[in-house]
């Protein structure tokens, strides 16, 4: 991590040398100088980092070196920020005369001189820190690449500690649980189908059981008669190829009687490739490779594996997804992605480890409740259970002992030599990873346990924090999607939601590995995370602070000025005060993010954070922002979701950087209407000058009119753009605007009342275009959303076509939802034709007052898989095509009419025979008094089962 911190002080200093032409006097030099110091010492970073993270290492110096560093990074970052404030106070926005300027000059003569004398200081001390990397005999990262201090095995030199990985190679098959159906998985792909050469791949985080489920299958008899040699070689992070094969040719020499082959160890890459190959040319062999890391590994090791037409299997273990996916270059390739154990399978699991010398295998009943409650806190991952059930194995089988365990099982991660090797292995998946990603995976750490983070909430902190590094083919927030998929792809990462289109809504991590980051995260100095009210936080150089607990009472004995992230997840208590204090001191804050708190004032110094780049206030009571809101020039992200704000003041214009305004408030109350269920926020006219803006949602055009959207025109990096209130008089100015935006992905357009018309006749449609909300009555359907081969959604409401837009729509090639509400249609027939919306997977119709009959062809709408129906009182049979409908997921039939819902109950409706083969139907009606409140009557008719709910 001492790595990641001086790479991003290299980064900063190298940014302000760029952009800073007028360095004050002698700080360009002074700057420079620092970059060069840090970048001769980059050379030694990999090894003093892996070699300060090693337990077995006792040298205290080394961890010393590193820490020192890392502190003279922060430094360095700080004194930045510091510099650049004082640049903005000396020529501040609107400071144009010379007299404001001399002033300004006076007021920054003392603080610049601190931060020349601090720069000095920090020079001195990297002289002092490279001086003293010579005493503890650093390899570059090519020294190290020849010379380990761990061999292959995993055994340090002085023999103190050994891989725990391979532990899992040698589990008795009756010790196994959890495993019978992807065991039988695998027995299908290495005994049957092709003949053709095939891979297969065993993915997943670290501890999950990868390594016992393929050995597992490998040691099989059943397996085992099938082939003519097989050979089990563990790869881990060290290992060379020609070691890989020399070991391969001794296990099938071994196995098989064969003599080895002469001169085997002395044999040239080459030689050796071609000797395994004709020793495996006309044998069914099976090879499994134990963790794999490299990615590249199938190019590696491809050609000394002859595709000869036999059944031949090769087997690989891995962390990591891209590792799966390159062999697919090559090879036919099956891929197991390895879930975590069924909570019923882990109770198994834990008794089996914790009582098997009791009778039966069975947990003791007083001991139930506390044995579950430590299962639970496993999260169903295999190896921690086995490490946890072997920790209370040696402990008095009492309620006292067992409770002990249960309430302290984060301080017995990090200290109890039960638990090393869980520690161990959830470690390496950190260790492994490139140096940019340790301070995203770290940001997982910062929230709470249990909690999943939405996905463009923590990419927009990683950007706001300077972790993501872009170029100018791709945006900032295209490389932070793509640092969160390598994290996914690596196991450590969990997928907890997926939008319709398949992409990442929310994510988290698995407790255990938060334990580790956690931990780590101390280590480090990276944030420092507060529980409880009396825990302090005065910490070192804590950079971060994540407060879960009562925030004015944590902020009370705050002395740390060097916090540059401020996260709250406590809405327990008014966060005024931190506000004030945060305003009046804070000087280097970069994000601050108080979702979901009880904040209802923002101070009116708020401009005084210069460096803010981030700040998330939804879902807070805010009404206003302040007028010096304009003062942060820094800011990218302003988020104003559910909360009270309706009109931003004009000087938010001034922010130039600003990429994503996010304002909406969402109405709930009983008495539902289309146009009054969304609200945005009014805003003057100058924002033509906001040209870095992404997403714009919602705004109240009618306040501004046709002035600020034609000013909209200069927003050509907009990808979302949301608007209310249009009016028929703003068609061709707002026509004129999105034609300009290229980048265009997410349109969305309210007018002001139900009968407004518009014109949206562009001249050409938005290229780009993936989503798209129309609630506007229309002449006709826009003869340019046929065209839009990107979208992949559409909303049409309040339309009042004559026409039936299913007709125009039925080939949109990616479509993938399609919504019908509030009269978008005006004609009395749907019809879904035969060979229609072939790829899509989300029907909504939904108050469509005229409609009377749904066709659906046999032949359309062969993917979908949710149906939804809300209040459409003509239509009294469910359509007869949804019976051909074979990918049917649900269906939700919400106030429909009464002779519609008695049709399809299972013991009396005569169009049940309709839906029976559809896993579940919903039957709902709203019982107020908020909008939400449904009675759900649930039709199981898989298992012609049904409920109330």
């Amino acid at each position: 991590m001492a790595e990641s911190a001086v790479l991003s002080a290299v980064g900063e200093v190298f940014q302000l040398l760029k952009k800073e032409t007028n360095l004050l006097q002698g700080v360009h030099k002074d700057f420079s100088d620092i970059k060069d110091e840090l970048e001769s010492i980059q050379v030694f970073l990999k090894d003093a980092d892996r070699r300060a993270a090693e337990e077995a290492d006792t040298n205290d110096g080394i961890r010393s070196w590193v820490k020192h560093l890392r502190e003279a990074s922060f430094r360095i970052e700080d004194v930045i920020d510091e510099y650049l404030r004082q640049i903005h106070r000396t020529n501040p926005p609107g400071c144009r005369s010379l007299f404001c300027k001399i002033a300004s000059l006076n007021k920054t003569l003392i603080p610049r001189h601190k931060i020349a004398s601090e720069i000095q200081d920090i020079k001195l001390s990297i002289r002092e820190i490279k001086e003293r990397s010579d005493r503890y005999n650093f390899q570059t990262s090519h020294e190290k690449g020849s010379s380990s201090s761990r061999n292959s095995t995993g055994e340090t030199e002085n023999g103190r500690w050994r891989d725990p990985r391979l532990s899992s190679l040698f589990i008795e098959e009756t010790e196994i649980v959890g495993f019978e159906g992807p065991r039988e998985e695998l027995f299908g792909w290495l005994l049957e189908a092709a003949s053709e050469r095939t891979v297969i791949s065993v993915v997943g985080m670290g501890g999950i059981g990868k390594t016992t489920l393929a050995k597992l299958a490998f040691d099989s008899q059943k397996v085992t008669a099938q082939f003519d040699c097989r050979a089990c070689i563990a790869v881990s992070q060290s290992y060379t190829v020609r070691g890989l094969l020399i070991n391969m040719m001794e296990q099938f020499c071994r196995e098989t009687q064969d003599p080895l082959p002469q001169m085997l160890h002395k044999m040239d890459d080459k030689s050796l490739i071609i000797e395994v190959r004709q020793y495996l040319q006309n044998k069914r062999y099976l090879i499994f490779f134990d963790d794999v890391w490299q990615e590249d590994f199938s190019d590696q090791v491809e050609f000394s594996m002859p595709n000869n037409n036999k059944g031949s299997r090769i087997i690989i273990t891995t962390r990591m997804m891209h590792v799966a996916d390159f062999f697919k270059k090559s090879f036919l390739v099956h891929v197991h992605n390895l879930q975590l154990l069924p909570p019923n399978k882990a109770w198994e699991l834990f008794c089996t480890k914790v009582f098997r010398f009791e009778i039966g295998d069975k947990c003791p009943p007083e001991l139930e409740v506390v044995s579950k409650e430590i299962v639970k806190k496993c999260k169903q991952l295999p190896l921690a259970i086995v490490a946890i059930g072997g920790l209370l194995s040696t402990k008095s089988k009492t309620m006292i002992e067992w409770k002990k365990v249960s309430q302290n099982l984060s301080l017995e991660f990090g200290r109890n030599a039960h638990l090393t090797s869980l520690t161990k292995i959830l470690s390496l998946s950190y260790d492994g990873l490139p140096y940019y990603l340790k301070p995203c995976i770290f940001y997982f750490g910062i929230y709470p346990e249990d909690y999943s983070i939405n996905h463009k909430r923590l990419t927009r902190q990683w950007i706001a924090e300077g972790f993501v590094k872009s170029d100018e083919r791709q945006t900032p927030e295209q490389v932070a999607d793509e640092y969160l998929s390598e994290l996914i792809h690596r196991s450590l990462v969990q997928v907890s939601t997926v939008g319709f289109e398949g992409k990442v809504k929310t994510c988290r991590v698995h407790d255990l590995f938060r334990e580790v980051i956690i931990r780590k995260m101390k280590e480090l100095s990276f944030c420092h995370c507060v529980q409880e009210d009396s825990e302090s936080i005065t910490v070192g150089n804590t950079r971060r602070l994540s407060i879960a607990t009562n925030p004015n009472n944590v902020l009370k004995s705050a002395k740390n000025s060097h916090f540059r992230a401020i996260h709250v997840f406590e809405n327990d208590g008014s966060l005024e005060h931190l506000m004030g204090k945060l305003c009046s001191q804070s000087r280097i804050l970069k994000v601050l993010d108080i979702q979901g708190t009880l904040l209802s004032h923002i101070p009116k110094n708020l401009g005084s954070l210069f460096h803010l780049r981030y700040i998330n206030l939804s879902y807070t009571n805010v009404q206003a922002l302040p007028k010096s809101v304009g003062e942060l020039q820094n800011l990218e992200t302003l988020d104003l979701r559910e909360t009270l704000v309706l009109e931003l003041p004009r000087e938010i214009n001034k922010l130039a950087k600003l990429r994503h305004l996010l304002a909406l408030h969402r109405n709930y109350e009983a008495n539902y209407s289309l146009l009054g269920f969304t609200t945005g926020v009014r805003m003057e006219k100058g924002i033509k000058n906001m040209t870095s803006l992404q997403n714009l949602y919602y705004v109240d055009v009618d306040h501004g009119g046709v002035d600020l959207i034609q000013e909209m025109k200069m927003l050509r990096q907009l990808r979302r753009l949301g608007l209310r209130h249009v009016r028929r008089e703003h068609g061709n100015a707002l026509c004129a605007a999105i034609v300009e935006m290229k980048h265009l992905e997410n349109l969305n357009i309210t007018t002001i009342t139900a009968d407004e018309t518009i014109n949206l006749n562009f001249v050409s449609s938005p290229p780009q275009l993936h989503r798209l909300h129309l609630k506007a009555k229309l002449d006709a359907l826009p003869n340019w959303i046929p065209k839009l081969e990107y979208l992949v959604e559409i909303k049409l409401a309040l339309s009042m076509l004559k026409e039936d837009p299913l007709m125009s729509l039925k080939n949109l090639p990616n479509l993938l939802k399609l919504s019908m509400w509030d009269n978008a249609y005006d004609g009395e027939i749907l019809h879904f034709q035969n060979g229609g919306f072939l790829k899509l997977k989300k029907l909504n119709l939904s108050r469509l007052n005229r409609v009377n009959s749904i066709i659906i062809d046999k032949g359309a709408l062969l993917s979908l898989e949710n149906i939804l129906m809300d209040k459409i009182p003509q239509v009294k049979e469910v359509p007869s095509g949804i019976k051909h409908l074979d990918n049917l997921k649900d269906i939700i039939f919400t106030d429909m009419p009464a002779e519609f819902s008695e049709s399809i109950d299972p013991n009396k409706g005569k169009n049940y025979w309709i839906i029976k083969h559809v896993p579940f139907v919903f039957i709902r009606h709203w019982i107020g008094p908020n909008l939400l409140d449904f009675d759900n009557h649930t039709i199981h008719t898989s298992s012609e089962e049904s409920q109330t709910n």
